[in-house]
């Protein structure tokens, strides 16, 4: 006998549209919101566009530890609503194949993508985050490359100022060139040029910029008037300011991996301190991946409308659940790693508290006859609505009496 049987294959179909959609819309939403930010950083600091899509795509495992929850929960729950409208769902328990027996894929499901969940949290996130981190500090330092902009005096190290008026291929070639270079207390020299190209050399601190056509203005305290050069051809040797290395990974907690995190939660010698952040940090990761293997149960509660209903209040009611619990956890992860409450008990009891209302809802749908976890909400959702168009409906008619 086959372990996935036609039934299970007709169900992982039904899940994984939704679930992969859902996946990818959530993961989109982030990245376009986060996108828009990061240009403007990225602008802001003179780097080359590039960097944003290395940023982005080092943010993409945060945002897939987010959505994954979200497209699993949604993914079953949207599968097991389509079998409830059409009546699948009343056939399959006719022939003896309860809740249990087609919840089999997607507990599959859900312990598969756990393990994914597991994975990105536990050692993938913390390094990303650390890049993410490092890619910033680039920038802001000046060690990506920071562009000279156009028409704007811009500060090479603390002794240089330069301004362009034109900019061609991509910044290889200059035009409009202003310099002024201040070595020592009172020696300036001041370069206005027609173009000018950066040029590399063997000294990675050092480049070349090569003027043409242009004047050299010579100011030195010593000289009774400054010293004046025309040239057809110049080199100006310019000394890149040096760039500060950036930290070690560690410096937050959310780059610690797994291992990392047990390691400075259980050693007696870290201080208090961090290591309630290390411990508060790793129980909110486990906390995080142990309940989607609850998101069967609670997908299928509510997504089993009552008879002769298509309310979508489940739907809606889902994501309120998840996003609510989601950030408790946020809030029991903040309050855990300040030492006011062990991480335990500030994690681990919401989730027994959600954990006890899913198995509660599932129990109700599956065991108990007509049993609707979330009927009073659906009655009143109903007779709310049934208000609102009477009131409505009084609202036109009285308005047609008026202008009659």
């Amino acid at each position: 006998m086959k372990f996935l049987t036609a039934t299970d294959r007709y169900i992982a179909r039904l899940v994984i549209v939704p679930l992969v959609s859902t996946l990818v819309i959530a993961a989109m939403l982030l990245v376009l919101d986060k996108m828009l930010r990061l240009f403007d950083f990225v602008a802001a600091e003179g780097g080359p566009v590039s960097v944003v899509w290395q940023m982005l795509a080092n943010l993409l495992p945060e945002y897939l530890s987010l959505g994954i929850p979200i497209g699993l929960l949604l993914g079953i729950l949207l599968a097991f609503r389509q079998l409830s409208l059409s009546s699948e769902l009343d056939v399959f328990r006719a022939v003896g194949l309860g809740y249990g027996r087609l919840l089999r894929v997607p507990f599959i499901f859900a312990i598969i993508l756990a393990g994914v969940n597991l994975a990105i949290v536990g050692w993938i996130q913390p390094e990303s985050r650390y890049a993410y981190e490092r890619l910033g500090f680039e920038l802001r330092s000046g060690a990506l490359g920071a562009s000279i902009k156009v028409g704007e005096f811009t500060n090479l190290g603390k002794n240089m100022t330069i301004r362009i008026e034109g900019s061609q291929e991509q910044g290889r070639q200059l035009s409009g060139i202003f310099v002024r270079v201040k070595s020592g207390r009172d020696n300036i020299l001041t370069v206005t040029a027609k173009q000018g190209q950066f040029m590399a050399t063997d000294d990675p601190d050092v480049i070349i910029l090569r003027l043409s056509d242009g004047t050299l203005v010579h100011e030195n305290v010593d000289y009774e008037t400054p010293r004046i050069l025309n040239f057809t051809n110049h080199d100006l040797p310019i000394d890149l300011p040096r760039i500060e290395a950036f930290r070690e990974r560690g410096g937050k907690e959310r780059e610690y991996t797994l291992p990392e995190l047990v390691r400075i939660g259980t050693n007696p010698s870290t201080p208090a301190i961090e290591r309630a952040e290390s411990r508060s940090s790793f129980h909110f990761r486990i906390v995080e991946v142990v309940m989607m293997l609850l998101m069967p149960l609670l997908a299928v509660s509510l997504a089993i409308p009552p008879k002769r209903s298509t309310s979508a209040l489940g739907v809606f009611l889902s994501i309120i659940m998840i996003v609510a619990y989601h950030k408790i956890n946020q809030y029991g992860e903040d309050i855990g790693a300040l030492g006011r409450v062990d991480p335990i008990i500030a994690l681990w009891g919401p989730f027994i508290l959600f954990a006890g209302l899913i198995i509660w809802m599932y129990y109700q749908v599956s065991h108990v006859p007509g049993g609707q976890p979330i009927g009073a909400l659906e009655r009143f959702f109903a007779k709310s609505g049934s208000f609102l168009k009477g009131m409505l409906s009084i609202g036109r008619k009285r308005q047609i009496h008026m202008e009659n």
